[in-house]
């Protein structure tokens, strides 16, 4: 035995995760489990949304997604193209759908998030002492793709202290009172939980006493990266991995008033928001998001205002939830190639559909046809991007 333990292997290190990798295969619209059912007007009036921020760029701007790639003017002709009377015509003739995937891994993870509404005051009060920020203007983002080639698509967020870039306060600084009395606020809300909650959904209503609604959205994060916190309460023992949903996270805090803020500060990330007038919310692409047609993805894979075939299921059903969809806006936990968050929208249903919602499912974004040059490739094509 004295031989046989001498002969025990050390252990060994395994090696890091593989980089994610955008692949991309070339496929058809037949391909699409359920595109002859659904009703591609919806998604086409959330493109043409997109539209005005896509007919901003320079025509000679180039754009890619994964190894594909072109110039601004592919998107800028479609745009300008009369309404179609058969949304699913215009889609079929004028764009190519391209099968996204992690190297190998074609299935990924699609999550939900709505438009809560919170109940607030102009001014602060014994009730309303919660503040929602705007931007700081020592808040400073910088775009690393300016630098590198290699980082396009990446940024980095913090304040400049001397002649030194440093990071921004962090959730728990700022809740201490790192921002009080520089005349930030922009509302004071009655809960904190749900306040939390806000910086998480990115947008939302607040309801004031007078009945006035004011809708206020994203305009800055603290570049602090987003934790969380329902890992936490796994970690800790007390919820099953399987139970982690906004509404059990939700009444655990209610029911631990004394350890709540503890717990909302392990996500060091924190949002700044403004007021929106007109339509809204208002997503990362700068235009309005649509329920149910809206989708937040990872700028470092994807191209803010191209459609999206999103195959997946419905969160409390189960049935098939297959849709075309736009890419308009990003988010703190939506990293990774084949990921994807749902926006359902404001009201209590489109909470009760986000809330539990961590489907598998699979995702085909659309391209200009004119970009692809598409005699080169048949169906099947595989185009790395590394």
């Amino acid at each position: 035995m004295a031989v046989l333990s001498a002969c025990t292997p050390t252990s060994v290190t395994p090696p890091p995760p593989a980089e994610p990798q955008l692949d991309i295969r070339v496929t058809n619209f037949a391909a699409l489990a359920g595109w002859a059912e659904d009703d591609q007007r919806a998604a086409y009036d959330a493109f043409r949304d997109s539209c005005a921020a896509l007919q901003k760029r320079s025509p000679t701007a180039a754009w890619n997604i994964g190894s594909v790639s072109g110039v601004n003017s592919d998107w800028i002709e479609l745009c300008r193209l009369p309404a179609p009377t058969n949304a699913r015509a215009f889609f079929e003739k004028y764009f190519v759908p391209l099968a996204i995937s992690d190297r190998d891994k074609e299935n990924g993870l699609f999550t939900g998030y709505f438009e809560p509404e919170l109940k607030g005051a102009r001014a602060q009060s014994a009730r309303f002492a919660t503040p929602l920020y705007r931007r700081p203007p020592d808040l400073v983002t910088a775009d690393l793709g300016a630098f590198r080639e290699d980082l396009k698509g990446r940024s980095v967020t913090g304040r400049i202290e001397g002649n030194r870039f440093v990071p921004y306060p962090a959730r728990a600084i700022i809740e201490q009172g790192a921002l009080a009395g520089k005349k930030l606020e922009i509302l004071w809300v009655d809960d904190a939980i749900e306040a939390f909650f806000l910086h998480i959904q990115g947008s939302g209503r607040v309801v004031l006493e007078n009945g006035e609604i004011v809708q206020v959205g994203y305009d800055a994060q603290n570049g602090q990266i987003y934790r969380a916190i329902g890992r936490d309460l796994v970690e800790r023992g007390v919820l099953p991995a399987n139970q982690v949903t906004l509404d059990t996270i939700v009444e655990w805090l209610r029911a631990n008033p004394g350890e709540a803020q503890a717990l909302m500060n392990k996500n060091p990330s924190y949002v700044f928001f403004r007021e929106i007038q007109g339509r809204g919310p208002i997503g990362a692409q700068g235009v309005p998001l649509t329920p149910g047609r809206s989708i937040a993805v990872d700028r470092k894979f994807h191209m803010l205002g191209a459609p999206v075939w999103l195959d997946t299921t419905h969160p409390r059903t189960g049935a098939p939830l297959r849709r075309l969809m736009v890419m308009q806006d990003t988010g703190g936990a939506i990293v990774g190639v084949v990921r994807g968050d749902f926006f359902w929208g404001p009201g209590p249903e489109a909470r009760a559909n986000a809330g539990p919602m961590k489907q598998q499912g699979r995702m085909f974004v659309l391209v200009p046809r004119s970009s692809m040059r598409i005699s080169e490739f048949g169906r099947g094509t595989l185009l790395r991007s590394g």
